[in-house]
């Protein structure tokens, strides 16, 4: 009887993290970390320099192209006092590269603030100094949205600077609260993968900040594949599981961006049953949910750009296979004429449902309790127990700044695509 996500106990997805294995820092060479390589139930330790040589030949490699940006601001009050503002998501205009690159105000965002309640009224601003040029960033608080609250950004001074120039000099890099210290100067390049160029995210997809131009070298040299996506990840991921079971808490929501020759090569790849292995959580969210987007095309004639939380529990959906699912999606872009296909999706994955697209997962060791355990679990199954067990006893790095892990599908051979 097929398990319904929403009764999953987090109890279930809990191990120890020593506070010793949290890495606060990273290599200062990224491909020395170690490689945890998992494939049908055996484990061996490797390093990531090594990738190249535990892929198949025919591997397609697709990773998020998603930059980190300066999402924290702290503008000081007239007492003295500072406020910091953490820019979510752009909200007018939503897209985010049109936030980011306006050089006219104003622009929305939202937001969480921290010292809220030392903010009594008024907009409040931020001195900028960018290229010898004095700037002024002003925040108005609009409306509270849930949690979070709207803010409208706007600037003064010298004409010609974006919104994302003013973030750049004016923000810190959103380090993950786990790693219990303030953001420094080299963690501005630190935090970014090699294959960055899409600015968005408000943390990086950790699992691509062991590439080096070296890895990625070696890895044309041997004919293997590498394609992006964007996704643009969220605070939300760090957003632990509290309630006991899954149906209490409430997956976030991110914006996707995939073109479609990516979905091409994908269906390619499906169709000649040969290996996609997503670098990342971030990347594989994304691929798994373009499956769901199609099957729900197909099953409901549902074509909206927003993917919901518990799409994976629809009996109806898992029925479709990868492949149909695919072309079909391709083809509603093509008839509307669409370069890519884009939206934002909710999906959370779980042991509960097998992936449906992916075959290797790239990706680092996360928290306990956390739906990034989870996705790896839905990779797995149980086998991340030992998994885990085994990076801990072996003196692995876990977390953003960790080690990494190499893990195949198990008893899954192939995408079964047609």
């Amino acid at each position: 009887m097929k398990t319904d996500p929403r009764e999953l106990r987090i109890d279930d997805f809990d191990y120890s993290l020593p506070d010793n294995l949290i890495a606060r820092y990273p290599l200062s060479d990224r491909a020395a970390a170690k490689l945890l390589h998992y494939s049908e139930g055996v484990i061996t330790d490797r390093h990531f320099r090594e990738l190249p040589d535990l892929l198949p030949a025919d591997t397609l490699l697709i990773g998020n192209r998603t930059r980190v940006i300066h999402a924290r601001l702290h503008f000081p009050l007239p007492t003295g006092r500072t406020v910091e503002i953490f820019c979510l998501e752009p909200q007018q205009p939503v897209d985010y590269a049109l936030s980011l690159s306006a050089t006219e105000g104003p622009v929305e965002w939202k937001c969480l603030i921290g010292g809220n309640r030392r903010w009594k009224s008024g907009p409040i601003s931020l001195p900028v100094t960018h290229a010898g040029h004095d700037y002024q960033l002003i925040a108005e608080r609009l409306e509270r949205v849930d949690n979070t609250f709207l803010i409208r950004f706007s600037w003064e001074g010298p004409q010609g600077i974006s919104f994302g120039e003013l973030l750049e000099e004016a923000g810190k890099i959103p380090l993950p609260p786990y790693l219990g210290r303030e953001a420094e100067g080299e963690d501005n390049q630190r935090y970014q993968t090699v294959f960055a160029d899409q600015e968005g995210s408000v943390a990086a997809p950790t699992a691509g900040l062991h590439f080096t131009p070296e890895v990625m070298e070696n890895l044309s040299s041997k004919g293997l594949e590498f394609r992006t996506l964007t996704l643009h990840v969220g605070a939300g991921t760090f957003k632990p599981v509290t309630s006991p079971t899954l149906a209490g808490h409430v997956m976030h929501r991110e914006y996707f961006s995939v073109s479609i020759e990516l979905l091409r090569r994908i269906r390619e790849q499906l169709a000649s049953n040969r290996p996609i292995v997503s670098i990342g959580t971030t990347s594989m969210r994304c691929l798994e949910s373009l499956y769901y987007f199609g099957a729900r095309g197909l099953t409901d004639n549902d074509w909206r750009g927003e993917l919901g939380q518990w799409v994976a529990t629809q009996d109806s959906l898992s029925r479709i296979r990868p492949l149909p699912a695919l072309a079909a999606l391709i083809e509603k872009l093509e008839a509307s004429d669409s370069e890519t296909f884009t939206g934002y999706t909710q999906l959370m994955l779980t042991p509960a449902s097998q992936p449906h697209v992916v075959n290797g997962l790239i990706t680092n060791f996360h928290q306990p309790k956390s739906t990034l355990l989870l996705l790896v679990a839905a990779m797995v199954g149980d086998d991340w127990q030992r998994i885990y067990r085994h990076a801990e006893s072996s003196g692995y790095r876990f977390l953003s700044y960790g080690d990494s892990s190499l893990l195949w599908r198990r008893s899954a051979g192939s995408n079964e695509g047609d």
